[in-house]
This record gives C-alpha cells, structure tokens and sequence, in this order.
C-alpha cells in the first residue's frame, strides 16, 4: 500500500474516532510535524482483538500487556485532557540514541511531564532512563517524570522522578 493511500485511510480511521494520532514531540517545534506519531486505538478491546490477542493467550503470556497497557492510558489520558483546565498536549518522545518516553504532556507555557507506562509490579532504575533524557533535554521545563506501573506502592526514585501506581491515574 503506497504511502497516500495509507494516509487516506489513517484519516478516515481519525475522523471515525476509531483512532488517534499521537504526535512526536520534539524540542524544535519546528520539527515536531517531520517525526513520526504514534497511532492509537481507541477501544483498548478491539486493539487486543485486532493483534490476536485472546484472554486465554493474554492469561497464557503476560507480556503481552506492555504496549495495551501504553494504548489504554494514552486513550485515558487523552479524555482527561478533554475536560482539563490546562488542556496540555500529548505527545510522545523517540530519540535517535533509543530513548523514550510513552507519552509527554506540555503545557502552552512549555512545562513538561512525561510518563512511562509499564506493566510490571516493581521498577528499577532502567525504567527511568527516557525520563532522565526528557529531564537533560529541558531542565527549567521539566516538571515531573512519573513512571505509571502495577505495583500498589509510591517508589520516589530522584528529585522530579516518581513511580506511581496505576491507580493515580484516576486520582485528582
């Protein structure tokens, strides 16, 4: 399938609410619209059955949950954004060094959060690593690194980088 063709379908796919584009975000804005977005799915169901995923294999390989996991919190965070005073942008962080960040949130003002999304119920200091790059890219801008993972704990892991449970998601 050739390249406009694609894009034809990724639009129609978009104006249908079926997905969402997420965009890279880059610290030249300039060069935000040439990297790559990330496509999401917004029923977080229909991307498990879209990938063959089936609850008994889900059950069978738990490490299947990693990138819909990802998908469902970006979804999340996408509809609380709509309702949102701050009303940020989301992003999402890819370097050509490997590094990256799930899911970067700016504010008009500049200031950024990033979130990694990990289907694990302990973290360590690897899972910080995309962070601390936003972190050095932008260090008057970054506000918090937060890594979003299924353990039930608070894990402070340095000034600004905090793992949380899952459940802050939900949490004002």
């Amino acid at each position: 399938m050739n390249a406009k063709t694609l894009d034809r379908y990724l639009t129609i796919l978009h104006q249908i609410f079926l997905i969402h584009l997420l965009p890279a975000w880059h610290q030249n804005i300039g060069k935000r619209a040439a990297k790559h977005p990330k496509v999401l799915l917004d029923d977080t169901g229909l991307l498990a059955y879209l990938a063959g995923i089936s609850a008994e294999r889900f059950a069978r390989d738990p490490t299947l949950a990693g990138s819909l996991l990802e998908n469902f919190v970006a979804v999340e965070l996408q509809k609380q954004i709509g309702w949102s005073a701050e009303s940020p942008r989301l992003n999402h962080l890819r370097t050509h060094e490997g590094d990256e960040v799930d899911l970067v949130l700016e504010r008009r003002d500049g200031r950024l959060v990033g979130i990694e999304v990990k289907a694990s119920t302990t973290v360590d200091s690897a899972d910080f690593r995309g962070l601390r790059t936003l972190l050095l890219a932008r260090p008057r801008k970054f506000v918090r690194g937060v890594v979003l993972y299924t353990g039930l704990r608070t894990v402070d892991h340095a000034p600004g980088l905090v793992a949380l449970p899952m459940s802050a998601l939900w949490k004002l």
